[in-house]
């Protein structure tokens, strides 16, 4: 299957989403639908990584985009991952630290 994106995260995990996912995503989170470049960007150089506070699986890829944040949230399996959904934000959600590029900080 070709991926519509298919990226080596700042995790070293290879993280990927689909055409049509992506189209789903875009259709709910119109905001970031010519954004796919500045996705890609936020999964190999991303400003801050959470740990969702609900699923230890599941990574939130923040870089910043004008006064907003990018969220990509993504779901870690073995060395491989997908793109849950992904939108802008004014905040970086809480949850464990676990990526800042501004602190030099990655667990």
């Amino acid at each position: 299957m070709a991926y519509h994106i298919d990226v080596l995260s700042k995790l070293g995990r290879k993280i990927r989403v689909s055409k049509r996912h992506w189209e789903h995503i875009t259709k709910k989170h119109e905001s970031i639908e010519s954004l796919e470049d500045k996705v890609r960007e936020a999964l190999i150089n991303p400003d801050i990584i959470r740990l969702s506070k609900e699923d230890p699986r599941v990574y939130l890829y923040y870089s910043r985009y004008g006064k907003y944040y990018m969220c990509i949230v993504c779901k870690h399996t073995n060395d491989e991952g997908f793109i849950i959904t992904a939108y802008l934000t004014d905040a970086v959600k809480k949850g464990e630290r676990v990526y800042e590029a501004h602190k030099n900080y990655l667990r």
